[in-house]
């Protein structure tokens, strides 16, 4: 039963990780990075093939050795947070709208002091 919710959720985190390629300001990597974890702990086979996978493999693998983010992957999430931020600040009502850039700062500062 245990193994066949990691595995469920592996496909799911994956298939939200896939969407993300398409849709803008919802991240891949982040939810691949999960997914592999939810594979390892069901299917060593799709983790294999996820850490194998010649795009997004060496971030998962970069995260769990060294817990790092590459300097490109840390300007794109910075660009969706600022994006985001200001869509709150401008559709949101106080105190509503700080609500978005405070997550920014929160989220931008942990990205950002985590290794390249």
């Amino acid at each position: 039963m245990r193994r066949t919710l990691f595995l469920l959720a592996g496909g799911l985190f994956f298939t939200v990780g896939f969407v993300g390629m398409f849709v803008p300001l919802l991240p891949t990597v982040v939810f691949w990075i999960i997914a592999a974890w939810c594979f390892g702990q069901s299917s060593p086979r799709f983790e294999a093939w996820l850490l194998r996978h010649p795009t997004v493999g060496p971030h998962i693998l970069a995260w769990r050795q060294r817990g790092a983010i590459s300097r490109r992957g840390k300007l794109a999430a910075t660009a969706g947070l600022a994006a985001s931020s200001a869509i709150g600040l401008l559709a949101l009502r106080p105190p509503w709208s700080l609500a978005p850039l405070a997550a920014c700062l929160i989220v931008g500062l942990f990205i950002w002091t985590r290794p390249d």
